[in-house]
């Protein structure tokens, strides 16, 4: 309960910040507000500074946390008063093999380690905010320019996001301490899960809500998963900071008024990769690893889009709370309705004389021969 309450307030305390960094961010746009306008899918512009009020609320929850542990820590009741018999009786290995490495190293570290990492994905992704260019697209457009000499913004961001993943996973599991092959895993697993929810979160921000929906979604299960496992709200307190701040600014994303950007979509990827080092066993882990890989590379052949809108069930979850879609102008030449057919190649012009099948040939004769004015 002490856990669930914590979260809660975590979480609440999280969304006001994200309302007040936004109202902020509005009010006194850096650089002005041509900096931050974007065109959505619609065509309308639309404000990036969703993502930096976000990141701000999301990292500020997270050091406020680190703070709050640094200064109470967690500890049993038992270790205080009895600390001679926690000394006779605890276990030789206190964690258990699978547990979260993040488990040893305690609430600090990773608090700390989601911090660094909405840090690092906030500044990369407002590199390629305000400094991309959109010839290239996707890990396949970023690693074949690099072949052929040329440093995007993407691909900058792309090794500033494994740089940022491999730090907070670096922070969280400890690895100055003793553990050898077992930990240096851990370090690559975590650093992957950070580095790669950055990425995949990015390639759901196409549509309004979409990028928060999918955090959301992640967020629950990660929280039930850390509750499965370790028997308490691990989960969900790792949680707790970037889904309040996400959900708090979801209206103004449904609205259209306002996008997460690179910098946001890419900080809460981050964020929840390292909400997922810190709660989830490592088969989990590993498992959320593969699945995110295979997501990242299946997007290079697949559109997300697509594939969303010709499924009814995560259609309607996807319109949830959005406008409706824009009507589709038709094609000049083409017929409308829902009962027109389709012009053909050789489409013959209508003529304006009704024709029945006993004068089809003579009004056919009469339109041929008939004098035309100059």
């Amino acid at each position: 309960m002490k856990r669930a309450a914590a979260a809660a307030a975590a979480g609440g305390a999280s969304a006001l910040a994200a309302r007040a960094a936004y109202a902020g961010l509005r009010r006194w746009p850096p650089a002005g507000d041509r900096t931050w306008a974007r065109t959505n899918h619609r065509g309308e512009t639309v404000t990036l500074l969703e993502g930096p009020a976000f990141a701000a609320a999301a990292v500020t929850a997270q050091l406020a946390a680190a703070v709050v542990a640094a200064a109470a820590p967690d500890r049993p009741a038992a270790a205080r008063s009895y600390p001679e018999r926690v000394r006779a009786f605890a276990p030789a290995n206190p964690r258990p093999s699978g547990a979260p490495a993040a488990m040893a190293a305690g609430p600090l570290r990773g608090d700390l380690a989601a911090a660094v990492a909405g840090l690092g994905a906030l500044g990369f992704g407002l590199l390629d905010d305000l400094r991309g260019s959109a010839k290239r697209k996707g890990l396949r457009g970023h690693l074949g320019a690099l072949a052929h000499g040329e440093v995007t913004t993407g691909t900058v961001k792309l090794a500033g996001l494994a740089a940022t993943g491999l730090a907070a996973a670096l922070i969280d599991t400890g690895s100055a301490a003793p553990g050898g092959p077992r930990r240096a895993g851990d370090v690559i697993v975590n650093a992957g899960l950070i580095a790669g929810g950055a990425n995949l979160l990015n390639l759901f921000d196409l549509r309004p809500g979409r990028a928060i929906k999918v955090a959301a979604l992640s967020a629950g299960l990660i929280a039930a998963g850390g509750a499965l496992t370790s028997g308490g709200g691990t989960g969900l307190q790792a949680v707790a900071g970037p889904a309040g701040a996400a959900l708090a600014l979801l209206p103004e994303d449904l609205g259209e008024r306002a996008m997460l950007g690179d910098a946001g979509a890419n900080a809460l990827g981050a964020m929840l990769g390292a909400a997922a080092a810190r709660a989830l066993p490592r088969r989990a882990r590993i498992g959320l690893l593969a699945g995110i890989a295979a997501l990242t590379v299946a997007s290079e052949k697949v559109s997300f889009t697509r594939v969303i809108e010709a499924t009814p069930p995560l259609r309607w979850l996807d319109m949830a709370g959005r406008r409706p879609a824009p009507l589709t102008a038709p094609v000049p030449g083409e017929p409308a309705g829902p009962r027109a057919r389709r012009p053909r190649r050789h489409r013959r012009v209508a003529a304006r004389v009704r024709r029945t099948r006993s004068g089809a040939w003579f009004s056919t004769v009469a339109e041929n021969w008939a004098p035309r004015e100059p």
